[in-house]
Parts: C-alpha cells; structure tokens; sequence
C-alpha cells in the first residue's frame, strides 16, 4: 500500500533495508471517503509488473482489506501472498477482524504488541506450500515454513531471546481465552464510538470514520494545524498520539496533516463506550487551548485522575 495511504514504512520506505531488497510497486485508495482500495489498478499494476509477492497490510489504514480481491489478482500471476496483520493480529485472534489464511494467503507476519498485547516482538505464520507461484525448482523447495525457518536462522538471526519467547506463549495463551474475544469486541465499540464523538466535534476522519481500532484524523482540514501541534497538545495533558501523514499529504514528513490514534491500549485499561465522549472532549479543549499552559494543566490533572481510575 502506498505510505501516504497508510501502507507501512517497512513495505520499502527508501530510507529502510527492504526497499534496498526488493522493488516496491504500490496501490491506493480508489475512494479517500470511504477507503476502498483501488483493486482495479492493483490488478493492472500486478499484471504489468508481474510481481513475485503482493503484500497486503497497513499502518494507518482505518478499514478491513478485501483478502479476496487480493488473492485473486494474486493467483491470477503467480505471486506469493503475504499479509501483514501486526496492527490487526489480536482483531483476528478475538474473531472480530478476517483471517487472510481463510482467503488463500501463504504468509503473515505481525508484531506480538499491539492489539495482540503481547510483549514487543515479531512472528511469521505461513503454511505448508499448496502452490508454488515463485516456480521454484520442486528439487530445493520443500515448504514455505522450512525456507522462512532457514531464513531466519542461519540467515538473519543468531541465538534466540527465550525470555521474549516465552512472553509471547503467555500472549497467545491469554489470546485463546474467551475474555479475549470480549476485549476485542469491546475495542471495536470503543473506537467506532470515538469517532463518532470526534466527527460531532470537527474532526475529518480519513474514509469517513473506522472498521478497525484506529482512526485517521486530517487536523490541517479539520483545524488548519499540522499533525505535529495537536500531538504536542495532546501530550501535554496525558493522551498519546502521533502525527501521521494523510492521503496524498501535502505536508512534510516532520509536520504531516494528520494524527494516528487507537483504543486498545485504554480498552485494556477498562474505558468503555461512555468514556469516548470525554476523551473526545479532551481532544479538542486540547487543540482549542494549545498555547494556553495553565488550561492545559487543568486538564492534564483531569487526565491524571481517571487515568488513575483505570489502572
């Protein structure tokens, strides 16, 4: 995905060890107002440059993607699907977000932070190959799992962490209870709730709202500030966001239009719906009163106190 569409800056970012690696080619939105992917210019981009893997995944993109569209395009010529799930994995893991294993996809990677709420990590799923749309010679291929092992070690990685490895089984392990599925549910409801509250307060949210837990909010339509002052406004009371680019962003990188923000870590927390409106709230007596330090102490307090609510 394109990065000012919200695609990640490990998907070759020219300033990263994967973009000196591989040949990106990238896709956008068709629609900015509701997020849907251009799939139409990703099949041609595909057919033209007949890629060996298309990735599918984001940073900062408030929408499901349609897995089914991508492997198509992908079956269609013969590219390895892979999926980056790192801000989605404990959606998928609470059954409230698509699994791309159910849509043919050979590979994911994710995080183990994030809404898995494990310890900072990474993991590669992949199954046992059922293609091969790489046509690798049968002879020195056995399976996806077996290649991306030998990659890891001895190609990248020396001795293991099994300290982070063993938090990351508590992390899967607390992903299979049923409480979890309640918490990913709940993350849903919160961020859906958010941004209804945001949107009555001025906020022009990228695609017109979310389906995931984060939310994309353009401040430079909304307020005419760049991304980089309602960060530094939001810090100063206690709510942490960060300044994020926006489709087609005309700013620069260090004063980009938007902000980024998610509901996982408060949902953990214990915030439900009804606590949307106050942190909504905030938000905007925050950008209102930016250059006004007593007022934004007073509210750095309110912060404190029902912070301190939800341990």
């Amino acid at each position: 995905m394109d990065l000012s569409h919200g695609g990640h800056l490990t998907h070759g970012a020219p300033v990263t060890r994967s973009a000196k690696l591989y040949n990106f080619v990238r896709y956008k939105m068709k629609n900015i107002e509701t997020g849907e992917i251009d799939y139409d210019e990703l099949r041609q981009l595909a057919l033209k440059h007949k890629p060996k893997i298309i990735l599918a995944g984001f940073s900062a993109y408030p929408r499901e993607l349609d897995y089914a569209k991508f492997a198509a395009i992908g079956n269609e010529v013969g590219a390895l699907l892979m999926a980056d799930m790192s801000h989605i994995a404990g959606l998928i893991a609470g059954g409230v977000a698509k699994n791309p294993f159910d849509y043919g996809f050979h590979v994911i990677t994710t995080t183990t932070h994030k809404t898995l709420r494990g310890p900072r990590g990474g993991l590669i799923l992949s199954k046992g190959i059922v293609s091969n749309p790489l046509k690798i010679p049968e002879k020195t291929i056995e399976n996806i799992p077996t290649l991306i092992d030998r990659a890891v070690f001895p190609g990248m990685q020396g001795g293991p962490h099994m300290h982070s490895i063993a938090a990351k089984a508590v992390a899967f392990y607390e992903a299979m209870q049923p409480e979890f599925k309640v918490y990913a549910k709940q993350i849903l409801k919160n961020t859906s709730a958010l941004a209804d509250e945001l949107q009555k307060r001025g906020f022009y949210l990228v695609t017109g709202g979310t389906s995931n837990h984060l939310i994309l909010a353009d401040v430079q339509k909304s307020f005419g500030i760049d991304g980089k002052v309602v960060q530094t406004a939001l810090d100063a009371i206690g709510l942490n966001v960060n300044a994020n680019t926006t489709p087609d962003d005309t700013g620069t990188m260090y004063k980009p239009s938007g902000v980024r923000l998610g509901t996982a870590a408060i949902t953990t927390r214990g915030f439900v719906v009804k606590d949307m409106e106050q942190i909504a709230d905030w938000m905007k007596q925050a950008i209102d009163n930016r250059d006004n330090l007593k007022y934004l102490a007073q509210l750095k307090s309110e912060v404190t106190k029902v912070a301190r609510a939800h341990p």
